[in-house]
C-alpha cells in the first residue's frame, strides 16, 4: 500500500492543477446538494410529523442500503475491508464525528433557529481549521487565505441575515453551544477524513464511513423518538420518496464527492467551498418558493462565490509532513 507517499504528492500540488480544480469542483457540488435538505425537510415536515431525529435515522438507513448496493457492484468489499483494517480509528472516528455534527445541528436548529445556526455551525468550521493550521505551522496565516476565509464568513452572515431567523429562540445559550460544537465535530471531520480520502477510494471511504454514521443516528433517532413518545412512521408515500432523496442523494452522493475532492482539496479549503450550502438554498426559496432575495443576501452570495473562486486560484501552503 503507497498511501503515505501518494498522500504526501497530493498535500504539495499546485492548486491551479487540473486534479485540483476537479476536487474543488467535487466539493462544491456536494455543498451544492446539502443545500436541498432544507427545502426538501420543510416539506417532509408540512407532509407528515416524522420528527427531525426520526428523518436522520431512515435518512442514514437509506444512504447505507444504496452504498452497500454501490459496493457489492463494483467489487469493493475488499476495498471497505482494507481500510478498516490499516485505520480502524479513524474511520470509526470519521463516522462518529459525522453522525455527531448533523445530530447537534438538529439541536442548535430548534433551540435557535435555522440563521444562527448555520452562521455559527458553519462559520466557525473554516475558522477553527484556519487556527488549527497556524498552530500546526507555528506562522502566520497568508493574508490571502484570512481574507477568504473572512469573506466566506461575512457572505454566509449576509445571506442568513436576509433569511430571517427566530426572533425569540427557545434556549439562546444551548443553541450557540452546540452550533458551536457541531461546526468542531464537521471540521474535525474534515481533517480526519481527508487521510482516508488520499489512500482509498471515495465510494469505500464513505460507505465505511456512513454506516458508523448511520448507527449512531438510527440509535438516537429510535431514543429521542421513543422518550417523546412522537411519530415513528407516516403513511404518506411522497414523504417517503423525499426521506429516500435525502439518503441517496445529500449523504450518500454527497459524501462520496466530499471525499473524492478531499484527495486533492485540503480540509480548511473544503469547508470554505460547502459553504455553498446555504447559497444554494437561499436560491431554491427564491426560485421555486416565491421568496424574495435582498441586497444583503445578494452581496453575502457573491461574497461566498468570490471567496471559493479564490481557493483554486492560489496555490496552497505547504503542510509539514
Amino acid at each position: 500500500m503507497t498511501s503515505v507517499p501518494q498522500s504526501r504528492r497530493v498535500s504539495s500540488e499546485p492548486a491551479h492543477h487540473p486534479s485540483a480544480w476537479r476536487g474543488l469542483v467535487l466539493v462544491c457540488i456536494a455543498g451544492m446538494i446539502w443545500g436541498t435538505i432544507g427545502p426538501v425537510v420543510d416539506v417532509v415536515d408540512d407532509r407528515s410529523s416524522l420528527s427531525v431525529w426520526m428523518v436522520g435515522a431512515y435518512r442514514a438507513v437509506a444512504a447505507v442500503v444504496v452504498l452497500l448496493v454501490a459496493v457489492a457492484a463494483s467489487r469493493r468489499l475488499p476495498h471497505c475491508r482494507a481500510l478498516v483494517a490499516e485505520d480502524p480509528w479513524r474511520a470509526v472516528s470519521v463516522g462518529v464525528l459525522t453522525a455527531t455534527f448533523m445530530l447537534l445541528f438538529f439541536v442548535s436548529v430548534v433551540s435557535v433557529g435555522v440563521s444562527i445556526a448555520t452562521v455559527v455551525c458553519l462559520g466557525w468550521a473554516p475558522v477553527l481549521l484556519l487556527v488549527a493550521d497556524v498552530a500546526r505551522a507555528h506562522r502566520r496565516p497568508p493574508p490571502g487565505q484570512v481574507l477568504t476565509v473572512g469573506a466566506a464568513v461575512a457572505g454566509l452572515v449576509l445571506i442568513s441575515v436576509a433569511g430571517g431567523g427566530d426572533s425569540d429562540p427557545s434556549h439562546p445559550v444551548l443553541g450557540v453551544v452546540t452550533s458551536l460544537a457541531s461546526g468542531t465535530a464537521y471540521a474535525l471531520s474534515a481533517e480526519l477524513g481527508r487521510p482516508l480520502s488520499t489512500g482509498h477510494d471515495a465510494v469505500s471511504v464513505a460507505t465505511v464511513t456512513m454506516t458508523v454514521a448511520a448507527g449512531v443516528l438510527v440509535v438516537s433517532g429510535l431514543a429521542v423518538t421513543l422518550v417523546r413518545g412522537e411519530t415513528m412512521t407516516t403513511t404518506d408515500g411522497t414523504t417517503w420518496l423525499l426521506v429516500v432523496y435525502l439518503g441517496v442523494g445529500t449523504m450518500a452522493l454527497a459524501y462520496v464527492l466530499l471525499f473524492a475532492g478531499l484527495r486533492t482539496t485540503p480540509s480548511r479549503t473544503a469547508v470554505v467551498a460547502t459553504l455553498l450550502e446555504p447559497v444554494t438554498a437561499v436560491l431554491i426559496a427564491v426560485l421555486l418558493l416565491g421568496e424574495h432575495l435582498t441586497a444583503a443576501g445578494t452581496v453575502g452570495a457573491v461574497l461566498i462565490v468570490a471567496a471559493i473562486a479564490s481557493l483554486g486560484a492560489r496555490r496552497p501552503t505547504p503542510v509539514p509532513q
